[in-house]
């Protein structure tokens, strides 16, 4: 059976309090429409639909970053959930197979939530998934007969005994294409807030004779994201899940609630990661690594038996060997670092490669940028950067070449040689106590004034 993914993400969200688009606030630094796109992808649909509003033009930029296959349709007003899944009638037209209808600020779905609405569709024309609400608060509460579903009814249009329902309507659905869309032709919008409610679909299919059942979720993959509290609490949910992930899976966290991770941090059993490390997007950590406390990584590969800080800033383009060392107060970016090679201390390397076991001294410097254009540095195997050396780009060291302590590296150093570049120290005898005396002076001189 072929699948189709409408996910809804057309609502300002008035209670964010933003400029931004709700569905691309970041729960563990990815938008929260990543993660229904990633939960919906376990369906290896066919197609993905993606109904923008309030910030269209954002949300299809960020729709290409996700997944350059999705399409984007635009809902230019907000008339209800079953208007804006019909925004997705064009695109789907001559579509065969299921529309399972997805909310991109509902980011904790569970792959296997979405298999058994998929399998219940073997036995129903239309799956809704619901949830035991601990709260039912303002939720649209689920009418059931037994196994099956008679209707939805919203907060604002229940009854008394019908608010007494704890089994709640999640807004998700799985149906035929055909049948959906044909049902979503006859929703009207008379109700409390004359708009056109998806929900409606439920009992208009029941009244075609349509087999309709609800399959139940936890009610914590439900949770929706509607203001910045809820945000946080969301990435709260995020962090823990995705802690509790890498300790399954053999990956070693100090002070597991002091690490924060990314919807696409990806780290290898037996690795270590100490207290207060964050991974921003696009890191990946082999096995066996160590990320000691206060680092900070973004974008970046980390190779087997890598040690990487305290307090290192590993930025996108780097690239660790195995067996690589980058300790304390050291930034790398856009960088080569080949296996066995040293950055311990105090050190920027940018736009560079360095080759395999050489050791880059305390206090070195790549000097990438000329305040226009980017340049590139390249070191050989070997090879010792003495402490507190600039290398001005675009320039390169050979194998097993050395420089001197506070050399200015301004043209290539040969394989073998050593490069000195620095004035020659002058001591004048004295000198230091004539100056203090008259520094001195002059203070006293300042005070007094």
């Amino acid at each position: 059976m072929s699948i189709a993914l409408v996910i809804l993400a057309a609502g300002k969200g008035t209670r964010m309090n933003s400029d931004l688009p709700k569905v691309l606030h970041p729960i563990g630094q990815a938008p929260m429409l990543a993660h229904a796109m990633q939960a919906g992808a376990v369906l290896e649909p066919d197609r993905t639909i993606v109904v923008a509003g309030h910030g269209a033009e954002a949300v299809t930029r960020a729709v290409a970053e996700i997944d350059e296959t999705a399409q984007v349709v635009l809902q230019t007003e907000q008339l209800g959930t079953a208007h804006a899944v019909d925004q997705a009638r064009d695109a789907l037209a001559g579509f065969e197979g299921d529309v399972v209808v997805l909310y991109g600020d509902t980011p904790f779905l569970q792959p296997q939530t979405l298999e058994r609405m998929i399998d219940a569709r073997q036995k129903a024309a239309l799956v809704i998934l619901g949830f035991e609400a601990a709260d039912p608060a303002r939720y649209g509460r689920l009418v059931m007969d037994g196994d099956r579903l008679e209707r939805i009814v919203e907060f604002k249009d229940a009854s008394e005994e019908e608010l007494k329902i704890s089994f709640c309507n999640s807004g998700l659905m799985a149906c035929d294409a055909e049948t959906l869309f044909d049902l979503i032709a006859k929703v009207g919008n008379d109700n409390a807030s004359e708009e056109y409610y998806l929900t409606d679909v439920v009992e208009l299919a029941r009244n075609s004779g349509l087999a309709v059942t609800a399959v139940a979720c936890d009610e914590a993959e439900t949770l929706g994201i509607n203001s910045r509290v809820d945000l946080a609490r969301a990435d709260v949910v995020f962090q823990d899940r995705a802690r509790a992930e890498l300790l399954e899976l053999g990956v070693t966290l100090m002070a597991p609630e002091t690490v924060y991770l990314s919807l696409d941090t990806i780290i290898g059993r037996d690795t270590v990661i100490e207290p207060n490390v964050v991974f921003g997007p696009g890191v990946t950590v082999e096995s066996g690594a160590n990320i000691r406390a206060f680092s900070h990584l973004e974008g970046c590969h980390v190779s087997r038996g890598a040690v990487v800080g305290p307090y290192a800033r590993l930025r996108p383009g780097t690239e660790l060997a195995e067996n690589t060392r980058i300790g304390n107060f050291v930034e790398i970016k856009n960088a080569e670092i080949a296996e066995g090679a040293k950055v311990n201390h105090l050190s920027y390397v940018g736009d560079a490669s360095v080759g395999t076991e050489t050791n880059i001294g305390a206090g070195t410097i790549t000097c990438n940028y000329d305040g226009v254009m980017k340049h590139r540095t390249e070191i050989g195997a070997r090879a010792f950067i003495g402490s507190n050396t600039c290398l001005v780009a675009p320039v390169k060291v050979g194998n097993e070449a050395m420089t001197a302590t506070g050399t200015v590296v301004t043209k290539d150093v040969e394989d073998g040689a050593l490069a000195v570049a620095r004035a020659r120290q002058d001591n004048k005898q004295g000198y230091a106590r004539k100056l203090f005396s008259i520094l001195r002076a002059k203070k006293q001189k300042q005070n007094r004034g």
